[in-house]
């Protein structure tokens, strides 16, 4: 385990996901006269526009567009920003009703109303991008709009968490005059309605923002500006770090960066701050792919893999073993890969292909992202390979990509087997199956599971109470186990590195994962 307790500051308890606030840093104010926070972070946009996006590009879309609802620090119920008020208007969780805050108006001064926020979410559902949010709204059959303050959504079946999508910078609420409705916006920048404006954005490199004087909403900026720099590896962003360049760090430090900062942040005059997450990491196999496609192989694959060893030797026990594609901490958690394939074994695996008629070495090409998720992802898949090999049946060849061309590469189905992280849209069981599942979702590639899309979902969906849908959850996942398209590996942790003249970093990670960079403040006095 990666005992931490003495020198970190634990700002979330795992049973609850529930942010909490740490001992009374000193007193906020504006950073104004000291210029912009800089954050430094691995995780660049692969899009600009909400109705293309179901990855990375979130955390710049959660400062700069404005959804109707949102969560507020330290809370994991959502709360109304840009509506004043929403609920569920029936008792069957079909009908939800939205009315809006007075007076809303985007960055460039045009009226945001009700018909903008149809708009929105009919523009996302029109251009249907492959792998894109769209996916997200599969219950949403009609949106209406009463007067120009009250949004009506009619669902086609009940279900308790769409107020939970709401939340999702997906369904960030765009300018009509500035987003075409049947096409992805080809102009750059962002017209939004948030707590901040996109001043400027170099393209993989950085991105300025400045307070949004015309925001009305949940957040309580503690700063006037903040600055995010893009790095294309984690040597890089802890560099910048330790030399002053930044003054935070989000998303992108390896295992060994984090070993390092948290033994010498005394005297290197940094801090460093664990969020306990819903994080995964998981292989996907792709079922265009031959060798992919057959069950035993996928089978003998999640046979071999050793977690454990993969946890320690290369994560440094920052993050946790993972069996099952729902994690600790959510209703409906179960250790199913491990029930049902135990330890690590060659012999069991060898048996799986031989059943199967599978007596060659078979050949699978994995693929990982160069630039998402830190330095260890290549040595993580250089020990999947090894362990992989080592049994005898498997040759594996490593591929690898920048995200943004990753992403175009797995939504195309290019890749026979390759590696995704998860950060929740929501911390519902709901949203570790749903996204995973159905002709079109989150990966690009079709997984027909009708039991879970036609069946299980639904009846899940229906349940306002989401601590009662515990056995469709847990028989959810017993298909997964046992179709093996997604091989959970394993559970992180999301750590925060700072200046230690920095303050907020208690309350800047939200129930998402997303950073909200208002929170973030200079300390005025010691």
């Amino acid at each position: 385990m990666f005992y931490r307790n003495r020198s970190l500051q634990h700002v979330a308890v795992i049973a609850s996901i529930s942010l909490v606030s740490g001992c009374g840093l000193l007193g906020g104010g504006s950073s104004e006269d000291a210029g912009p926070i800089v954050v430094g972070t691995t995780s660049a946009p692969s899009t600009l526009d909400p109705a293309a996006s179901w990855d990375s590009s979130w955390e710049l879309f959660r400062n700069v567009y404005q959804t109707l609802l949102n969560y507020n620090p330290e809370q994991t119920t959502p709360e109304p920003d840009a509506a004043e008020s929403c609920e569920f208007t029936d008792s069957k969780s079909t009908v939800y009703s939205c009315t809006l805050r007075e007076g809303l108006k985007f960055s460039n001064g045009h009226t945001l109303d009700a018909k903008a926020v149809k708009y929105s979410f009919d523009r996302i559902k029109k251009i249907n991008v492959n792998g894109g949010p769209a996916g997200l709204l599969e219950t949403l059959s009609q949106v209406q709009t009463k007067g120009d303050r009250e949004v009506v959504f009619r669902l086609s079946q009940p279900d308790a968490t769409f107020p939970l999508v709401l939340t999702t910078p997906a369904m960030s609420i765009v300018d009509p005059e500035e987003y075409p409705a049947t096409a992805l916006r080809k102009e750059s920048g962002i017209i939004g309605s948030g707590p901040y404006r996109l001043q400027s954005y170099d393209e993989g490199k950085q991105a300025e923002l400045v307070r949004n004087d015309s925001y009305k909403g949940i957040a309580d900026r503690k700063n006037d500006a903040v600055t995010i720099r893009y790095f294309q590896q984690s040597d890089q962003l802890v560099k910048a770090l330790k030399s002053k360049e930044i003054s935070v760090v989000y998303r992108g430090l390896g295992a060994s960066d984090i070993v390092d900062i948290e033994t010498n942040q005394n005297a290197e005059g940094l801090q460093l701050v664990e969020n306990p997450t819903t994080e995964i990491s998981y292989l996907v196999f792709n079922p265009s792919d031959p060798w992919a496609a057959k069950p035993a192989v996928r089978k003998a694959v999640a046979q071999i893999v050793d977690r454990s060893a993969l946890v320690h030797n290369i994560y440094k026990d920052t993050v946790e073993p993972l069996y099952s594609m729902v994690p600790a901490g959510l209703t409906g958690h179960t250790t199913g890969f491990f029930d049902d394939f135990g330890n690590p074994s060659v012999t069991k695996a060898k048996a799986l292909l031989r059943e199967a008629g599978i007596t060659e070495t078979v050949p699978l090409t994995l693929w990982y992202t160069t630039d998402r998720y830190g330095s260890t992802t290549k040595p993580a898949f250089e020990e999947l390979k090894r362990q992989l090999e080592a049994s005898g049946l498997f040759k594996i060849t490593l591929k690898s990509r920048p995200w943004k061309t990753y992403v175009k590469g797995y939504q195309d189905g290019e890749y026979p087997v390759f590696g995704r992280g998860w950060f929740p849209d929501f911390n519902d069981a709901d949203n570790f199956i749903a996204p995973f599942v159905g002709e079109q979702n989150a990966l690009g590639t079709p997984y027909k599971s009708p039991a879970i899309t036609d069946k299980l979902l639904p009846e899940s969906r229906a349940e306002s109470d989401r601590g009662a849908v515990k056995q469709q959850i847990e028989d959810a996942q017993k298909i997964f186990v046992n179709d093996a398209r997604l091989l959970p590996l394993w559970q992180g942790k999301q750590y925060v590195a700072a200046d230690e003249e920095i303050s907020g970093l208690e309350k800047v990670i939200d129930p998402a994962t997303m950073m909200t960079m208002w929170e973030l403040y200079r300390k005025t006095s010691w």
